[in-house]
């Protein structure tokens, strides 16, 4: 029998509707048997601030925590807000790397979809988020890349994904799969 990776979806649009969180549902479906994909919600996240993670973090701190170190893998699904990620997005990825020195992120294999209306893709929050993740030590999967521009065009009324849009998103599931079974914390 083979390994069976756990991976947290996090999802940058709070949104229950939003396109990227549509995105990440299809990734969801599409998911090889090697890897099972839960989202990791992060809408109810305070603000990171070390005065309040010192003595006691919030509940919601120590909850994500645990979420995010009990995966083996973890796939950021994101739209672009002024050339870079949503600051939930950020606060997540703060509230994750904190406290110092104890990084829920650190070490496992990752990988970045951005979704957006535009024609370009979330090109540059794809770009910004792998600069955090090359701090946070996650190795992040380079090839297929994934910005996918006109997405609100992916779906139909009740969500479904795309005949047309299926292949790439499976090719791209497919890839982190390997990529994944690659870069596993030994």
């Amino acid at each position: 029998m083979s390994q069976v990776y756990t991976i947290a979806v996090v999802v940058g649009s709070l949104r229950k509707d939003s396109i990227n969180r549509k995105v990440a549902r299809a990734l969801v479906a599409l998911a090889p048997s090697s890897l099972k994909l839960n989202i990791v919600e992060i809408g109810d996240l305070p603000l990171y601030n070390e005065d309040i993670d010192i003595d006691s973090p919030p509940a919601a701190y120590t909850a994500f925590r645990q979420q995010i170190s009990a995966a083996d893998g973890v796939l950021f699904v994101t739209p672009e807000y002024n050339r870079s990620v949503p600051g939930v997005l950020k606060n997540a990825i703060d509230v994750g790397s904190r406290p110092y020195g104890k990084s829920a992120w650190g070490g496992k294999p990752g990988a970045v979809v951005s979704a957006s209306p535009g024609a370009i893709g979330g090109f540059g929050a794809n770009h910004h988020l792998r600069q955090s993740l090359v701090f946070l030590n996650v190795p992040c999967m380079q090839q297929p890349e994934a910005y996918l521009g006109n997405a609100g065009t992916f779906f139909d009324a009740a969500g479904t994904v795309s005949e047309q849009t299926k292949p790439f998103l499976q090719t791209f599931m497919n890839a982190f799969a390997a990529w994944v079974e690659q870069h596993k914390k030994v």
